[in-house]
């Protein structure tokens, strides 16, 4: 499941700067595109505003297919303060943006699947799909608005993996 994961973020990443560029962090003095996978970063005390962070939470096979079928949930969870040049009273308005962009960066919910330990990346046989996102409610502490999304992304498992 590692080089779907992988695939999935690939593609988010990549379909965000191109959606939004000025959505960054500096993570490790490098400016890269505001999304990240918790699981391979040092650990946060406090989860970064303005950034999407991919959380893999649970992992199933279905073995009853031709081919080993994985499917992996993925919440996406995602703060702001709003703007300083508003004090922050925008917060509600960078949060529906915040909305919009995940739904588009996960438009198509498909993408080729790859393998990262080689590099250049070299392409697998399969795609890697996920279905519509599940948005939970707005979670107010104190100046930040947050949300989550959940979306299931299955894989065909291939040779080696």
């Amino acid at each position: 499941m590692q080089n779907a994961k992988d695939s999935f973020y690939v593609a988010l990443r990549a379909r965000l700067a191109a959606i939004n560029p000025e959505r960054t962090i500096l993570l490790r003095g490098a400016v890269r595109p505001g999304i990240l996978v918790e699981e391979a970063e040092a650990f946060f005390s406090r989860l970064p505003n303005d950034v999407f962070i991919l959380r893999w939470l649970s992992l199933g096979f279905d073995l009853e297919l031709g081919s080993t079928m994985a499917a992996g949930e993925c919440e996406i969870i995602y703060q702001t303060c709003g703007t300083q040049s508003f004090g922050g009273l925008d917060r509600g308005r960078s949060l529906s943006g915040m909305d919009e962009e995940l739904t588009a960066i996960l438009r198509p919910f498909y993408t080729p699947k790859l393998n990262y330990t080689n590099q250049p990346p070299l392409p697998t046989l399969t795609q890697v799909f996920w279905n519509e996102p599940g948005f939970g409610p707005i979670v107010v502490q104190r100046d930040r608005l947050s949300r989550s999304a959940k979306v299931m992304v299955y894989s065909y498992q291939e040779r080696g993996e």
